[in-house]
């Protein structure tokens, strides 16, 4: 990726609805040139998806941590949780990273259905410290 792929990845980052023209205007090529950027950035798995950002009341970063090798029946049962927003297998300590938007009824929920296979720590967010 060189600068300018950077570049319009940041601006799609902030607002995925620009147009390529409005792109190309900031970032100094034609609409035509940024979509083909757009096009390899996609094809190369660099662009994933296009998305928005819904701001929820509560957000919990949960470290899971197994005590067995059921894998695919945790995988199954975190998935069924409509409140989760990423779920990563990971290496390091934890073997799962779970970013969700539990309230906190359902969260003592989750926890309680986690707890058959794994243990878990969770951390609420109290503020974006992003400005």
């Amino acid at each position: 990726m060189d600068d300018l792929d950077q570049q319009i990845v940041q601006l799609l980052t902030k607002n995925a609805k620009l147009t390529n023209k409005e792109i190309g205007a900031i970032v100094h090529l034609t609409g035509q040139a940024v979509s083909q950027r757009i096009t390899y950035l996609k094809d190369n798995g660099i662009i994933e998806n296009y998305t928005i950002t819904i701001k929820h009341a509560e957000k919990q970063f949960i470290r899971i941590f197994m005590e067995n090798n059921q894998f695919s029946a945790i995988e199954s049962m975190i998935n069924r949780f409509e409140e989760i927003d990423t779920f990563y297998k990971v290496s390091g300590h934890a073997c799962y990273l779970v970013v969700a938007h539990f309230n906190q009824k359902r969260l003592k929920e989750f926890i309680e259905v986690v707890s058959k296979w794994a243990r878990c720590s969770v951390d609420s967010v109290v503020r974006n410290a992003k400005k």
